[in-house]
């Protein structure tokens, strides 16, 4: 009876799953006329797509398959060399299944077969050769939806005119088709087939809930199942099969099966676009009823698979009972073109070989879109004109650039030429501007744009720019005469006013701007005036310059008195004085550091009055900052100010601005003024180790590769700190989030700016508390020591984050695995 009620739960999941999957389903007739309508076959709901794709023409396809009416009618694209997409609306993350069918039907007019490409967004999908005229052809790609919405494009075509019949995307559940590669690979669909199928009509929707098409292995074309082994059999059952694993394949497709009643099950087939890696899925359920002395064992003989092929079957067994699904499947597998495989039966076995169904698919590599932020300045022209963003071409650079850009071939693709001349534009020139850093030229000439222009201080590679004849008003910004690689402005007829940027009469950029009334060169004929006002701040300047002289020569010999206190208290206590570090330098440590002092005004103008909070460490807030002259830093701001003293602060800055490693984020300055003591470091782009291993967020996942070459820089740097420096340095918080990864993706050991320096006396021993719980050396519990060990401890964990992905302490791992060293030992 429990049995029972739970197999009548189960079915009301499925049921309930499959009513909303329909629901979600979007099947597109690509070039048919009627606007919706049912399919009789599978009962889905197919649209027109005349309201959704507004480039190429319907097509009447002569002789098509069957009756079927999306194949009545196709969709032709222009020969050219433009992009034709289809966006579809997806769940960010989820699971797709899409697909994408051509039936050409027969030649006319002396036409030739069509080749072309297939692109889900900028991922090449497949190459499109049609050579049979009445073959429908399928891709299918299976994929995470990597934002709300997805492209599939058409373009590229080598032969005849590019055309597509369908377009259909299939949501699916839960973890089905989940792989450990999925953020940098989507899966492209090679061969789902139905083996010991009663007909060759394939299997899908309604008796697939999630709408695959199960090919049937009766099907007919060249190189396809061919090889079979002597003594293949054809079984089926009506029993109900209990299907309940990850993948779900219908019940109606484990109903039968193949068995090599000889002892061996084979055959060959081809497999498109590999060689390859590929993830294989085999569904196997022991449909027979075997006597109780009967048993059906075999192994995977052709291709041999390490740690696969030596694997003995028993599908009874493995699937604890009969009519019950076991789903082996083959992670990362290397296939050839030509595929043969075999099972063969075990000595000890009285059944022969068994398979139920398969799936091969193929690892894709994901191709990056465009640079995020460029494509968000592009979209932001929508609001200039309805007609400027061009309707079904998908991103503005990949596989084939907007007729109205140029882009990069870098990875991602920048935006590199942007040309809107005369497109009757209106409105204000978009502030997402400045974030175009790679754009060369922009020509933004005769259209309608008002307002005054937008912050460009960013574009440090922009050349030519073009403004003329348009509505223009407001100063010109004096960034603009110091762009360091422009070359030509035009801005003439506008209503541009005041002073002309004095870099921008330059001799070296040609410079244009007639017809601006309100705009002027500096000017001259209060010249006498300008030098009566010159000499008057000189002489000011030569008062103040003697005040200065007078006011320091008073506080370097106050200075001295204060040294002279130090030194007392110093042979009082017996504590090393911090200048007894030792680099070969003596004297005034600041004279000779390499950190330079930076004002409290210009960080605050760099980091706009400290609005953008990238973090927050033991020393205290740190916010992004970017200089005058385009550095990017990050500006760290200390917490307790009072716990340093101005001598101690701007000492121990002075010692660490000696130490250099590329290995180590490299301090650039310091700030000590009205109460603030502020350390300023380089800006490191891809933020710190433990965002990319913890963060679900994270845009980029770590391969192996990249996660050892930051292990290794991190120990570099590491080791710089303990043997590299004399005294040796202890960083007592060795942790991910105090390793930070460059643009590169190499790592530097960062916050030891504060860490105490290990005292010559002490045998490099600190007792000074620091450190983060789950990181700590067990032994600093007991002596309350920390030394050049804890640190290697400490690293050792951050090695175990990097292989397990597991955080040191996992409050939800309640018990002896809550700390990752236990959990591994």
């Amino acid at each position: 009876m429990a049995l029972f009620f739970l197999f009548l739960l189960t079915l009301l999941v499925l049921i309930s799953c499959a009513s909303c999957q329909l629901q979600e389903f979007i099947s597109i007739d690509c070039g048919g006329t009627r606007s919706n309508y049912t399919d009789t076959t599978t009962g889905l709901t197919w649209i027109s797509d005349s309201e959704i794709m507004k480039h190429g023409e319907t097509v009447e396809v002569k002789n098509p398959n069957g009756n079927k009416v999306q194949y009545q009618k196709r969709r032709d694209f222009p020969t050219d060399s433009r992009k034709y997409c289809y966006t579809l609306e997806a769940e960010e993350r989820r699971r797709y299944l899409v697909r994408a069918t051509f039936q050409y039907g027969s030649l006319q007019n002396g036409d030739t077969y069509p080749q072309f490409q297939l692109y889900l967004d900028a991922t090449k999908w497949a190459t499109v050769s049609i050579y049979d005229e009445s073959r429908i052809y399928v891709k299918e790609m299976i994929f995470r939806a990597p934002s709300n919405s997805v492209d599939v494009c058409i373009c590229c075509a080598t032969t005849g005119s590019p055309f597509i019949s369908t377009i259909e995307l299939r949501p699916l559940n839960l973890s089905m088709y989940a792989t450990d590669f999925e953020d940098d690979f989507f899966l492209k669909v090679a061969a789902r087939i139905n083996f010991g199928a009663p007909t060759g009509d394939a299997v899908r929707y309604p008796e697939d809930p999630y709408d695959r098409i199960w090919e049937s292995d009766l099907g007919k074309r060249q190189n396809f199942l061919v090889g079979v082994a002597a003594g293949t059999e054809r079984i089926n059952t009506t029993r109900n099969i209990a299907i309940e694993t990850r993948e779900y394949p219908p019940v109606k497709v484990m109903q039968s099966a193949v068995v090599g009643t000889k002892g061996l099950l084979s055959y060959r087939l081809n497999l498109e676009d590999f060689p390859g890696n590929a993830r294989a899925y085999a569904y196997l359920a022991e449909i027979e009823d075997l006597s109780q002395n009967e048993t059906r064992k075999f192994k995977l003989e052709q291709p041999f698979i390490a740690d696969y092929s030596n694997a003995v079957v028993n599908i009874a067994e493995n699937a604890n009972g009969s009519y019950t699904l076991y789903e082996p499947s083959y992670m990362n597998v290397s296939l050839e073109f030509v595929l043969s495989f075999s099972f063969k039966r075990t000595p000890d076995s009285t059944r022969g070989p068994l398979l139920n169904a398969m799936e091969i698919s193929k690892y894709q590599e994901i191709a990056s879109k465009t640079f995020k932020q460029d494509s968000n300045f592009v979209n932001a022209f929508s609001s200039l004109s309805d007609e400027i963003i061009p309707k079904n071409e998908g991103d503005p650079c990949v596989p084939t650039p907007w007729e109205w850009v140029n882009c990069s071939t870098a990875t991602p693709a920048r935006i590199t030429n942007i040309n809107l001349s005369g497109r009757n534009l209106t409105g204000e020139i978009p502030r997402e501007l400045n974030n175009m850093e790679a754009l060369t030229e922009l020509w933004l000439d005769r259209n309608l744009l008002t307002g005054q222009l937008p912050d460009m201080s960013n574009l440090i590679n922009l050349k030519i720019m073009h403004l003329e004849n348009n509505k223009l008003t407001g100063p010109l910004p004096t960034y603009l005469g110091s762009l360091p690689g422009l070359q030509a402005l035009y801005i003439q007829n506008n209503s541009f006013t005041g002073d002309i940027p004095a870099g921008l009469l330059s001799t070296k950029i040609t410079f244009i701007y007639d017809d601006n009334p309100g705009l002027h060169k500096r000017s001259k004929k209060h010249f006498p005036l300008m030098i009566g006002i010159s000499i008057g701040v000189l002489v000011i300047l030569m008062v103040m310059f003697l005040a200065s002289l007078v006011l320091l020569r008073y506080l370097r010999r106050k200075a001295s008195q204060q040294k002279s206190d130090e030194r007392a208290i110093s042979g009082r206590t017996g504590t090393k004085h911090l200048t007894g570090y030792s680099f070969g330098r003596d004297g005034n440590l600041m004279d000779e550091g390499t950190a330079y002092y930076i004002t409290l005004s210009d960080l605050k103008v760099a980091t706009n009055n400290f609005s953008k909070k990238i973090g927050k460490g033991s020393f205290g807030s740190v916010y992004y900052g970017k200089m005058k002259d385009g550095k990017e830093i990050a500006v760290k701001t200390m917490t307790d100010p009072s716990s340093h003293g101005n001598h101690q602060f701007v000492t121990e800055v002075a010692l660490l601005s000696r130490i250099h490693h590329r290995n180590l984020v490299p301090l650039i300055g310091y700030c000590e003024e009205e109460y603030q003591h502020i350390l300023v470091y380089e800006y490191m782009h891809n933020g710190t180790l433990r965002d990319h291993i913890h963060e679900c967020s994270s845009e980029k996942r770590l391969d192996w590769l990249t996660r050892l070459r930051i292990a290794e820089d991190a120990a570099k740097g590491l080791e710089y700190l303990h043997t590299g420096c004399n005294p040796s340095i202890i960083h007592r918080d060795v942790k991910t989030s105090n390793i930070l990864l460059d643009i590169n993706m190499r790592a530097k050991v960062s916050d030891f700016g504060l860490s105490r320096l290990a005292e010559e006396d002490l045998t490099h021993i600190s007792s000074v508390a620091k450190g983060t719980v789950g990181y700590l050396d067990p032994e600093y519990y007991a002596n309350q020591q920390l030394t050049e060990k804890s640190d290697v401890y400490s690293f050792g964990v951050v090695l175990l984050e990097l292989i397990c992905g597991k955080k040191p302490v996992s409050p939800e791992d309640y018990g002896p695995e809550m700390n990752i060293v236990h959990w591994v030992c």
